[in-house]
């Protein structure tokens, strides 16, 4: 078995930072959907702006809004207005992993609705 990259939503803007919440990160379900993520997968942040990463899990935002809010601690690692990027991994038998193609989503740059 291997890790591999399953789902990415590459350069999203951060809506929101909310320390005062229980850490996770709220994704606008439309991305979720997209991206093929799940309330309560486990994901990275990569945050190319200041080159903080971390790792959080997921919970469902609204639909259709846009939203990317890093909630908790995970509040102090951006801010409102950088660009991220969500990634979850999987692992799978070798073989199957080299025909996998994960989902990856490129939201709008300015309203991060899926495009």
């Amino acid at each position: 078995m291997i890790e591999v990259l399953k789902s990415k939503i590459h350069c999203a803007r951060v809506t929101e930072a909310n320390l005062h919440y229980m850490g996770s990160i709220t994704i606008d379900e439309d991305l979720m959907d997209a991206a093929n993520l799940i309330a309560g997968e486990k994901v990275q942040v990569v945050n190319n702006n200041n080159g903080e990463r971390f790792d959080t899990y997921i919970i469902k935002g609204e639909r259709g809004s846009g939203c990317i809010c890093l909630n908790g601690a995970a509040a102090r690692k951006v801010q409102v207005g950088d660009i991220v990027i969500i990634m979850s991994y999987a692992l799978m038998d070798f073989e199957e992993a080299k025909h996998f193609k994960p989902a990856v989503v490129f939201p709008d740059e300015t309203t991060n609705k899926v495009i």
